[in-house]
This record gives C-alpha cells, sequence and structure tokens, in this order.
C-alpha cells in the first residue's frame, strides 16, 4: 500500500473521545478551505462506528460553514432510530465550537429486490488518458506558489478525466464531465471502508460540472466556490482500487448556484453509486 493512501486510511480512523463521539484530524490538499469531502468521508466513518448488522445506503449533507485545515474536528453522532430494516443516524461535525457540516445518513439490513440501471457512458479506458497529476506537474511552473506542493505532489487517489479543461484558458464546454478514478494501490477488503473513501472522492471534480458552459474554473481569484450541499446513494458492491467512471452532468445554474449529479459505475458498467450536490459559482466583482 502506497503511503499516500495510508496516510488517507489513518484520516478515516477516528479517535473515540466519548460515547458516539469522535475526533478526525485535518489536512490541506490546498484548497482555499477544508476539501469537503474530507468532513464527508470522516462523518460517514463517525456514523458507520455506531451501526451494526447494517449497510449505508444513502447520506444528505449540508455544508455550514468553511472548514479549516488547521483545526481537529469532533464528530458528534445522534441515534435517530433502529427499527428491523433500517436504520438512521445524524453527525455533527465542529470545529472551534461551531458545526461546519451535519450528515444524515440511512443504514440497511441486506436485502434483494427489482434490478435496473442507467446505461453506462461509452468513453475511452483510462489507460489512454492522462492522469490529473501529471498534467499539473507538467505545467508546476505556473501554478502558485502557495498551492503547488499539494497540487504535484503523490496522491491518494488517482483521477483521469475524458476531456479535461485547461484551468489557465478555459474554454466553454457543455456540461459533462467524464472521469476515471481509483486508490494508487490495493485497498482493504471491507465494504464500508470502501463507501466511506468513495464519499470522500465523490467531491472531486463534481462542482466543475457546472461551471463548464461558462467558462471558467475555481482557480481564477474572482470565482468564489463552495459545496453548499452533498447526497449520495449506494446500490452495488464495489472496490475503490479497481477504475470507476464518474459521469456528472449540470442540468442547471442561477442565482449563484449551480445543480450537479453524477452516476458511478464499475469498469464492468453496473451502477454503484449516485451522487448530487449544489455549489456555491460566485463571480465577484471588483471592489
Amino acid at each position: 500500500m502506497s503511503d499516500t493512501l495510508t496516510g488517507l486510511l489513518d484520516l478515516m480512523k477516528l479517535q473515540p473521545i466519548a460515547p458516539d463521539r469522535y475526533l478526525g484530524q485535518s489536512q490541506d490538499l490546498g484548497f482555499r478551505n477544508l476539501f469537503g469531502g474530507h468532513v464527508l468521508g470522516q462523518s460517514l466513518v463517525a456514523a458507520t462506528n455506531t451501526c451494526e448488522g447494517v449497510d449505508v445506503h444513502s447520506l444528505h449533507a449540508y455544508f455550514i460553514r468553511a472548514g479549516s485545515t488547521q483545526l481537529p474536528i469532533e464528530y458528534q453522532v445522534e441515534r435517530i432510530r433502529d427499527g428491523k430494516s433500517f436504520s438512521v443516524r445524524r453527525v455533527t461535525a465542529i470545529q472551534d465550537n461551531a458545526p461546519i457540516l451535519i450528515l444524515s445518513s440511512s443504514f440497511q439490513a441486506p436485502e434483494t429486490g427489482f434490478d435496473h440501471q442507467a446505461e453506462m457512458p461509452q468513453v475511452p479506458p483510462p489507460e489512454s488518458l492522462v492522469s490529473e497529476l501529471e498534467l499539473a506537474r507538467a505545467v508546476k511552473d505556473r501554478i502558485p506558489a502557495r498551492i503547488r506542493e499539494q497540487f504535484t505532489c503523490d496522491r491518494p487517489i488517482e483521477i483521469r478525466q475524458v476531456d479535461p479543461i485547461n484551468p489557465f484558458n478555459p474554454q466553454k464546454m457543455p456540461p459533462q464531465r467524464y472521469a476515471w478514478f481509483r486508490t494508487v494501490s490495493a485497498m482493504p477488503a471491507d465494504p464500508t471502508l470502501n463507501k466511506c473513501l468513495l464519499a470522500y472522492a465523490s467531491d472531486f471534480g463534481l462542482q466543475a460540472t457546472c461551471m463548464r458552459p461558462h467558462g471558467v474554473t475555481f482557480y481564477q481569484p474572482d470565482m468564489m466556490t463552495a459545496s453548499l450541499d452533498h447526497a449520495m446513494w449506494f446500490y452495488r458492491p464495489f472496490r475503490m482500487d479497481e477504475w470507476l467512471l464518474y459521469a456528472s452532468d449540470s442540468p442547471t445554474a442561477a442565482n449563484g448556484r449551480g445543480f450537479n449529479r453524477g452516476n458511478i459505475f464499475n469498469r464492468q458498467g453496473q451502477l454503484v453509486a449516485c451522487v448530487a450536490q449544489e455549489g456555491l459559482i460566485r463571480q465577484l466583482t471588483p471592489g
């Protein structure tokens, strides 16, 4: 297992500090604030720590405040309901005595039933594409010095976009985005841990979908972007160390907000998870 993946998995190990309360550590990925997927993943870990015999099937989260990369995060879990088929948990992520995220998650006992899915898009295979890390290192001298190290260092998750936008000269493109991703080395078989890591990774690049038709990126100093909410539904087994295709689109943007939705497929074409997110996309004016 690579050192970067080991470091990410270590971040998913929360420290119990009281009944149904946990402490997690932060990480600076070079964004303006704490990466939203970081809090999503750790919140889901906190929720699953209080459940037995059921698997998470959905989560709904609201980002309340920007998180700090310099402070630890406290997670408080409320046991809302434990039923025969479903259990519900609510998690509040707190920094500096203020909530930064509220997550509700639902867990289901194993069950069989009807089965259908959307068809996987036809896109080039990941072997034919260049990773985001390789692209970043090719223009390392153009990346601002304050984030250069974070954007060009080894990463635990490899992402290969089908049609990446040039961040220094973005052009208007249709509001669709396709990206293959996987961990850079082998993962533990634990399906719950794989789901928590998928929640973490699902925030990478999703908001960029609604920015594509406007020819802007979050790299621009006049763009204020942030995840406002995030929802996921898990349907079929998968492994994070095998290639997954993230197919996202954006039906609309208005009032400074953009809506993004995504389907995540495994290499065999099975739809393993669905995602929806609304984000702030505000272009600042001088003064």
